[in-house]
């Protein structure tokens, strides 16, 4: 069944916190409208941020994060993150950034962040921690074509493979050297040579990888991507021998993009096909296939505005080879496979999974309703369903509220999850 009575008595449990969220919401609307009659307040900040001497970028996040998970004690915690960035204004095509991050619970630490020795509780991975989270220099060459070196933000594609991880508080970020060029109208090139990744527990992995991606937008189509990357972990005292099995290389075509069927109303199309095999040190011997397919339709705003509905239904495959499966060490891996985040990495034996997604936007307030379905990829085990669902309002361009909630089900691996999340943004 799509809903048995145990996972209505746990969204049943989760009411009285979906109505604080309601309450804040309704107030934070109020707000927004007494705002919207003098809006000078954020308009303020953002000038005095902003100006021929350069920017001051700030990006505070407060989250309240609640983990139940069967065999562990339940995780509450309050992480709050700030980021605090300064960018240069560009001089004869030379520009930077630096930007500084931390990340500490205010009132409630009840969780194991995997390096605070907690182990009796489940996992909130999000760890006390400062730390230089980005500073680069970049330089523009001929037209449109930029070179940037230093801690960066790299994001490719929808993030399968190559991401920051935005969801967790501490982001992951690259020291890299990169290419970028779109001169050539609708085709673009993105080289690129890590050497460390600052991952998400505030961590060096150290590394020699260079990645490539080209891609052509065919005009009212959609975009076709191509993309090689090559991951080659070092060996050493940071990383440890373990590090050497997600040395891999990747090889992938991806068309994603949308096209009006009628007045108002879009189909939406995606399918991504790659080849992924061990690399370098790694120790497996294997070759494994991945496959992401998705189509839906959209109907987009109404004139009013009110009304944003979507549905889509999607099927993505991570291939097992000799008991090894695809790897996706620096993907921001939270989007993908469940919110509960019991998939961060495939099982030996893959994962199917089959999932439905509906959005609706209404009152400016967006409604995402998720339904997972599980399986390995060799072998046919069952490994479970989950249902996910979050409400988001975003209050003009500098504030947003989110509250999310995942229930995972499992059946031959893993144990039972749930986990809600409620939190506010701030972002000039």
């Amino acid at each position: 069944m799509f809903m048995d009575m145990s996972l209505s008595r746990r969204i049943g449990g989760m009411i009285p916190k979906t109505v604080s969220f309601l309450m804040v919401l309704i107030i934070c609307t109020a707000v927004q409208v007494n705002a919207s009659e003098d809006n000078t307040f954020t308009g303020k900040i953002k000038n005095s941020l902003n100006g021929d001497w350069g920017q001051i970028k700030i990006d505070l996040r407060y989250r309240y994060e609640h983990v139940g998970q069967d065999g562990l004690k339940s995780a509450n915690g309050d992480p709050i993150r700030l980021r605090l960035g300064y960018q240069i204004p560009k001089w004869a095509g030379l520009q930077g950034y630096a930007e500084f991050e931390g990340n500490t619970p205010v009132f409630i630490d009840d969780y194991n962040d995997k390096s605070n020795g907690k182990d009796e509780f489940a996992v909130i991975a999000d760890p006390s921690e400062a730390e230089l989270n980005q500073g680069w220099l970049s330089y523009d060459l001929i037209d449109k074509t930029v070179f940037r070196a230093g801690r960066q933000r790299i994001q490719l594609d929808n993030q399968r493979f190559i991401g920051n991880v935005g969801w967790r508080q501490m982001e992951q970020t690259y020291d890299a050297a990169n290419l970028f060029s779109t001169s050539s109208g609708d085709f673009s090139a993105y080289g690129i040579f890590i050497w460390n990744v600052r991952n998400t527990a505030s961590q060096d992995v150290n590394m020699q990888s260079p990645l490539l991606n080209l891609t052509y937008a065919f005009q009212g189509i959609g975009a076709l991507s191509a993309y090689g990357y090559w991951l080659d972990y070092d060996d050493p005292d940071n990383s440890g021998p373990s590090e050497y099995a997600f040395s891999t290389q990747t090889f992938g075509l991806r068309f994603d993009g949308s096209r009006k069927v009628i007045d108002n109303l879009d189909v939406l199309y995606t399918a991504e096909v790659a080849r992924q095999e061990d690399y370098q040190e790694n120790p497996g011997d294997y070759s494994v296939y991945y496959g992401h397919f998705i189509v839906g339709l959209l109907a987009p705003k109404s004139e009013s505005g009110e009304a944003n509905v979507g549905g889509k239904i999607g099927y993505e495959v991570l291939g097992s080879d000799n008991n090894i499966s695809l790897k996706t060490p620096l993907g921001t891996n939270h989007a993908f496979n469940g919110w509960a985040d019991q998939f961060l990495t495939a099982p030996l034996a893959g994962l199917r999974d089959l999932y439905t997604a509906l959005t609706f936007t209404w009152l400016g307030v967006k409604a995402d309703v998720i339904y997972h379905d599980f399986k390995a990829d060799s072998g046919g085990a069952d490994y479970g369903s989950e249902l996910d669902l979050s409400l988001t309002k975003k209050f003009g361009e500098s504030y947003a509220l989110q509250a999310k909630y995942a229930d995972y089900n499992a059946d031959e691996l893993n144990t039972d999850v749930r986990k809600f999340w409620l939190q506010f943004t701030v972002t000039y």
